[in-house]
């Protein structure tokens, strides 16, 4: 039985929040990924959404791509500041993520665009070796409004 393992560190005076979480690379463990993940954000009271397709996209690659057989990924969540920080751990240090251009009638290989068009940066650091750690940043400062353009009910 695989087990996961998850702790939540909090910093309210300074701002910074992590979360980290141990899960078999299994489709259940990258849909376990996204769940923990939005309860994470939800508590500290931030945006889930875009930051939970991320984490599905770079769960599901690490549990499809980087999976050893008795082997986990480990998801990170880090906020510092106005940063959200999504790093995903797997033991495929070999098997390197790059963007592709998808056949039209392909079911997949769409995972790295879609976390290219939601977060403001990510990439990959390799570890020590088998290791491999792809990460991706998004802004958490609400964009500015447009009060002119708001669509309001002038008075």
């Amino acid at each position: 039985m695989n087990q996961e393992i998850a702790e939540t560190r909090s910093q309210p005076d300074s701002g910074i929040r992590d979360f980290t979480v141990l899960l078999s690379s299994t489709p259940r463990g990258a849909r376990l990924a996204r769940l923990l993940a939005a309860d994470a954000l939800r508590d500290w009271g931030l945006p889930q959404e875009a930051a939970s397709h991320v984490v599905a996209e770079l769960a599901a690659n690490a549990a499809t791509h980087g999976r050893l057989p008795g082997r986990s990924f480990r998801l990170t969540l880090y906020v510092v500041g106005g940063t959200l920080r999504i790093e995903v751990t797997d033991t495929r240090g070999e098997r390197l993520p790059a963007l592709q251009a998808p056949d039209d009638g392909a079911e997949s290989g769409r995972g790295l665009l879609l976390v290219e068009a939601l977060a403001d940066r990510w990439g990959v650091v390799e570890g020590r070796f088998p290791r491999k750690t792809v990460w991706a940043e998004l802004s958490l400062t609400p964009p500015e409004r447009d009060i002119a353009g708001s669509g309001g009910v002038d008075g």
